[in-house]
């Protein structure tokens, strides 16, 4: 993935109270073998390219930032610009996991790169000839986070075809995603000291130039689609996607689930504890404290690469549990440095679900429906999460704040209890790969 609203497609869930004896037997792991076979010639590649892009994600919105800033639209062209970003992928997302599935998702990635290189060397070349009008801004970043949406959907299918364990490439994949989120913010503001806003939004775009480039090079993935019996239409692709979707129980209940949680919890406590982090403790606090949960989700990941649990989403979902400390930890009003502890420990948890509930849906989807079915589990991951970020201040004008944040741990443990309610996740075996 390149630009990240993180779908991270139903990423987050907990736990409730299983008896001891049970939780012994559905965590019982197997310890990965020492075989290197992980890393192939194409899984470098892919690794590389993922780096790469995803390193200019987490630099992309500080530098559109300053230069918004820059160019004297205020605070307000700063929300309209990363709203830009955000909207086209979310409105688009399904269509391009249809793309996906019938032009090649390798293919499809590479011409999403090689747009979006041209929509943003572009952007940086008004910011550095002048002052861009504001609806060029908006126009070009929606072009970006359009061509994001054709892009992601082919994560998840070229995984399995690149990495005999699937398990363990989704967790080398997350902890370079993580380590990309604590570097990429802090690099881009090094270079904001150095260099003009416009330097360092055409340096980000040649991060696409680097990821194309790569997938350009994979050997195992073919460049069409795969092998399908007759021509089907768009909308028959599109059906066919939403029917394999909905046949599976433990994927829709995971994400019916999930919506509930991004609404009333990772919703409301990313808009209130980041504001009442920089507010009550100051930026270089909550600087520490976003560096602590990337530092938490690189260790998620790497216990992700050793650990095997029989039943994956049984596993993730009590991992889960970890994360109701995010929300508390704020809401008890403690110390910087038990703060981060909190946003450290939970960033494990997340980390661990989200190994878990990629490979599960990887490795239990057909190779070709998997970019479609994808496509529906990241726009329903990703809808409900900015209502809960809109609601969180009219309601904590309201309620108070710590009472709403209260409220949204209540909800995360919620959510856990219905997943681990539900025998389709809770009963979901690893496949073996």
């Amino acid at each position: 993935m390149r630009f990240s609203p993180r779908p991270e497609s139903a990423a987050y869930e907990g736990w409730c109270v299983v008896a001891r004896s049970d939780v012994t037997r559905d965590l019982q792991v197997e310890e990965t073998s020492s075989d290197p076979a992980l890393w192939t010639a194409d899984f470098r590649r892919f690794f590389t390219a993922r780096t790469t892009s995803l390193l200019g994600d987490a630099m992309l919105p500080v530098a559109i930032t300053a230069a918004v800033i820059r160019a004297g639209y205020g605070t307000s062209g700063v929300g309209y610009a990363l709203a830009a970003l955000v909207a086209p992928f979310a409105a688009l997302i399904i269509f391009g996991g249809v793309m996906s599935d019938r032009l090649g998702a390798r293919r499809l990635m590479v011409v999403s790169d090689t747009a979006r290189l041209c929509s943003q060397g572009l952007l940086a070349l008004l910011f550095l000839l002048g002052t861009p009008r504001l609806w060029q801004i908006l126009v070009l970043l929606a072009l970006i986070g359009a061509g994001s949406a054709l892009f992601q959907p082919g994560v998840a299918s070229i995984t399995p075809l690149i990495a005999r364990d699937v398990q363990k490439a989704n967790a080398t994949l997350r902890v370079s995603e993580s380590i990309t989120v604590v570097i990429g913010p802090s690099l881009a503001g090094l270079l904001l000291a150095v260099s003009s806003p416009a330097a360092v939004v055409a340096l980000d775009a040649l991060t696409y130039a680097a990821s194309g480039a790569c997938l350009l090079r994979l050997r195992s993935v073919p460049m069409g689609p795969a092998e399908r019996a007759g021509e089907p239409s768009f909308r028959a692709d599109l059906v066919e996607g939403w029917r394999e979707f909905r046949s599976r129980t433990w994927l829709w209940s995971v994400i019916v689930v999930f919506m509930l949680w991004q609404l009333a919890g990772a919703g409301p406590t990313t808009t209130l504890g980041n504001s009442m982090l920089v507010t009550d403790y100051g930026a270089s606090v909550f600087g520490l404290v976003m560096s602590s949960l990337g530092a938490g989700s690189v260790l998620g990941g790497l216990i992700a690469i050793r650990l095997r649990p029989r039943y994956p989403l049984r596993a993730g979902a009590l991992s889960m549990i970890l994360w109701v400390l995010m929300p508390l930890g704020v809401a008890l009003d403690l110390p910087a440095p038990l703060i981060a502890g909190c946003y450290g420990v939970s960033g494990i948890g997340m980390a661990f679900w989200i190994v878990m509930f990629h490979t599960s849906v990887q490795t239990h989807i057909p190779q070709d429906v998997l970019g479609r079915v994808h496509a529906y589990d990241a726009a329903g991951s990703l809808v409900m999460k900015p209502v809960g970020q809109a609601a969180a201040g009219p309601l904590a004008l309201v309620v108070g704040a710590g009472p709403l944040l209260f409220v949204s741990a209540s909800m995360a443990i919620v959510a856990c209890v219905l997943l681990l309610a539900i025998p389709a996740v809770r009963g979901l075996k690893r496949v073996e790969q």
